[in-house]
């Protein structure tokens, strides 16, 4: 699915996305060249807003409303943004969405605190929403994100890791947003314990199964489509399920010669054993049935909600976060 089948889908919040879009724009401004140039260049390109796209249509898929909605929504959207404004850093990216990085263009420093700047509009937004709770697990969430790359980089080159910490890691790095997302508009109404914790669950899922595509993309991305090499998450220590799986169940005799490889330094000429050892032991089919089965789970939890055209947008986006191709 591409860029423009994804906006067909998101037609039935299409008017939640508008309003998300301005305030966006509105809360960005600022009486700074650099800021204006910095956040125009990174609005050219707003990516897919995932995030916010879920909190809309499964808010609307059970039936729930609050003024407040798209604050929350741009509050949790700015801190992914802030991420990866770090992320671009610690990773030395030079291209994000198809477009040169902000510490390509400018430099590390303005990405950092372009960063930090993104994390004082959210939590002046949150505050905004007048929701203690909100502000409680949306900081919660932020936490987790930091702790899970923190234990990535700490596993960084492990090629030991199992597939549980695996999990681990993609649970708070990814899906801690996602989850505190879909579940913003239920905490916003006070529905519950029970209630936030069951739509808490089902974001958890949709950010697992995210996180899997994404890394599949790693091995078999189009990179003029993902805006990244094939194999340089790898390249540079990132331990996945593919790996993960390979490794696991590949026959002795030629695993001990791949961790040999990976323990060895890997460069471009033995990435190439490293993919085709994935490729024939399974890694990536098994990474796909895990981020199905992650998404089935999602799809389960709305399955409970009556038919409508935000079920039915809602059940093709988590399909399109499990198939995509950028």
């Amino acid at each position: 699915m591409d860029r423009g089948d994804l906006k067909e889908l998101l037609l039935p919040v299409e008017s939640d996305l508008k309003k998300f879009d301005a305030l966006m724009d509105e809360f960005l401004q600022a009486n700074s060249e650099l800021i204006s140039g910095v956040v125009k260049h990174l609005l050219q390109k707003r990516g897919k807003r995932i995030r916010p796209a879920i909190a809309f249509l499964i808010s609307r898929t059970a039936g729930l409303k609050h003024p407040r909605m798209v604050e929350a929504a741009l509050a949790i959207e700015l801190i992914h943004t802030a991420t990866l404004l770090h992320d671009d850093v610690v990773d030395e990216s030079d291209t994000r969405r198809g477009q040169e990085t902000v510490n390509y263009k400018w430099n590390n420093l303005v990405s950092v605190l372009m960063g930090d700047f993104f994390f004082a509009k959210a939590f002046r937004l949150l505050v905004e929403t007048q929701s203690p709770e909100l502000v409680r697990r949306v900081s919660l969430a932020t936490e987790k994100v930091s702790f899970g790359e923190l234990r990535q980089i700490e596993e960084t080159f492990n090629w030991e890791l199992d597939e549980d910490e695996y999990y681990n890691i993609i649970r708070d790095k990814t899906a801690a947003l996602f989850s505190v997302s879909s579940s913003s508009c239920a905490i916003l109404l006070n529905a519950g314990q029970k209630s936030i914790d069951q739509f808490g669950l089902f974001g958890e899922r949709i950010g697992k199964a995210f996180q899997i595509a994404d890394d599949i993309l790693d091995f078999v991305g189009d990179s003029s489509k993902t805006g990244k090499g094939i194999g340089l998450d790898l390249l540079q220590g990132k331990v996945t399920l593919p790996l993960i799986y390979s490794l696991r169940t590949g026959q002795k005799e030629e695993t001990e010669k791949i961790m040999g490889t990976l323990n060895n330094g890997l460069n471009k000429r033995s990435l190439k054993t490293i993919l085709r050892f994935i490729n024939d032991n399974g890694g990536i089919d098994f990474a796909r049935k895990k981020a199905a089965y992650f998404g089935d789970g999602a799809l389960e939890f709305i399955c409970g909600f009556p038919k409508s055209r935000y079920r039915e947008s809602l059940e093709n986006l988590i399909k399109f976060t499990i198939s995509r191709d950028n």
